[in-house]
């Protein structure tokens, strides 16, 4: 049986905890191309002028952004980000950021982000009672829309509020029935 290529790439990552369990199977088929693999995602890690806590965030984007949906990623990448002492509120913006995707990327990070403050010892914000949650999501308990800046400014001045926009014509329907853009 031959010997066993030596994988220092594949050994730091598995050390320092940044390992995808997903690989392992492609390590034991192949370590050659594992071990070439790192070696090209390891070059933004080792170069560059961003800060690796900046690193981390952007790699936390790219996890749960809505075309990836990456759950252990965007874990490992929150964890390593709160170690290089990324903040909740970095966190959640960068989370935040990647809604302009769509909101499953909320979806999918928030309570991640949650158990990984729990995990390193920072606060979490409480969420709403059960009974609060169940009634919002029955419908039975609606919000009303918050009125624009500028109906709200009409309302204030005793002008007549703005008409709404009409739709564009030929655009894609968007979910709250507007047009996308």
């Amino acid at each position: 049986m031959p010997a066993r290529p030596k994988t220092p790439l594949t050994d730091a990552y598995i050390a320092r905890g940044d390992w995808n369990p997903l690989w392992d199977r492609v390590r034991a088929l192949d370590p050659e191309f594992i071990e070439a693999y790192l070696a090209f995602r390891d070059v933004p890690q080792r170069k560059g002028p961003l800060p690796p806590k900046v690193k981390e965030l952007i790699l936390v984007a790219v996890n749960v952004a809505t075309t990836h949906l990456y759950a252990p990623g965007a874990r490992r990448h929150m964890a390593n980000a709160l170690r290089l002492g990324a903040t909740a509120e970095e966190l959640l913006e960068t989370i935040q950021l990647t809604t302009l995707l769509g909101i499953h990327s909320v979806n999918l990070a928030v309570p991640i982000l949650c158990e990984e403050l729990e995990r390193a010892g920072r606060p979490v914000p409480a969420a709403p009672p059960p009974k609060a949650r169940a009634r919002r999501a029955a419908g039975s308990a609606p919000r009303a829309a918050a009125p624009s800046a500028a109906a709200a400014a009409a309302a204030g001045s005793g002008a007549p509020a703005p008409a709404a926009p009409a739709p564009r014509r030929g655009g894609r329907k968007a979910a709250s029935g507007g047009t996308a853009r």
